[in-house]
């Protein structure tokens, strides 16, 4: 893969660092609890010269923060933020507590939702610790950290960052028609087309508009952005940042709307993305 001309960008180093966390730092598939263990040297060596550089380094992932917190010790990232949820949650990468959040009460769109979707599961995100769930599904205790069952109607009383929907027995097409269908005000849905699964946010949720009120209190110029990615959920973040880089496995939707393409993740892209301006 040939990585694209860099002259148009700006010549400083980049001050802010935004990393994607799943098919970026490492190539495991994400059912592996223990994909931080995967991260490899190069890629490693690249990521402590941008911390040493004295930027930022954001880590902005999907993932709840529990699932989070062991890339950001294995890296040896110990100062700065992490965005977890897809920008629903800040965490203190130090700590692993939660300082912001983005939320939603569950009891109205539960209401509609179980009326509307029978059989579905629902996965509510605790931030900070776990999530709460009507049943469990595949993989949950492997990212979710800890895994509370319990009735809808308990679940109900609460609030949350992240609605994850599943819907056995349909598929991912039937589901995202449904909740087309359905709408509910005040919350996005993502879905997933080879799946029956759908995550359930407040509108305006994402990677990008965390890193933007991040960035705001960084005090970070937009001039001195650079975000890292390979998912439809990273597309926010790679327009947002002032330059965008695709790793060259990723779909043709996020290639098309980044300004630079890098070698896939398993040929250790972020290494060599990073190299452009840490060295």
């Amino acid at each position: 893969m040939v990585i694209a001309d860099v002259t148009t960008f700006e010549a400083n180093r980049p001050k802010m660092v935004a990393l994607d966390v799943d098919g970026t730092l490492h190539t495991a598939p994400d059912t592996d609890a223990h994909a931080h263990k995967t991260i490899s040297t190069a890629v490693r060596a690249a990521v402590r010269g941008v911390v040493d550089s004295g930027s930022h380094v954001v880590l902005c992932t999907g993932r709840l923060s529990p699932a989070t917190t062991p890339f950001l010790r294995e890296l040896d990232i110990s100062t700065g933020f992490a965005i977890c949820s897809n920008g629903a949650v800040l965490i203190d990468a130090a700590t692993g507590v939660v300082v912001e959040q983005v939320a939603f009460d569950l009891h109205d769109p539960l209401a509609v939702l179980r009326e509307r979707l029978p059989g579905a599961i629902f996965v509510a995100e605790s931030p900070g610790v776990g999530v709460r769930a009507t049943d469990r599904v595949d993989n949950s205790d492997m990212h979710h950290g800890v895994v509370e069952l319990l009735d809808i109607n308990e679940l109900a009383t609460g609030a949350t960052t992240r609605l994850a929907v599943h819907w056995p027995g349909h598929t991912g097409k039937a589901l995202a028609d449904a909740l087309t269908e359905i709408g509910l005000p005040g919350i996005q849905s993502c879905c997933y087309p080879d799946e029956p699964l759908a995550d359930l946010t407040a509108v305006g949720v994402n990677k990008a508009a965390m890193l933007e009120r991040l960035r705001i209190d960084l005090g970070v110029p937009t001039t001195e952005t650079l975000a890292i990615g390979d998912g439809i959920n990273d597309l926010e973040m790679l327009a947002w940042a002032a330059h965008g880089v695709a790793m060259g496995h990723s779909p043709g939707s996020v290639l098309a709307a980044a300004d630079q393409i890098c070698p896939a993740g398993a040929d250790d892209g972020l290494a060599t993305a990073l190299s452009q301006w840490f060295r």
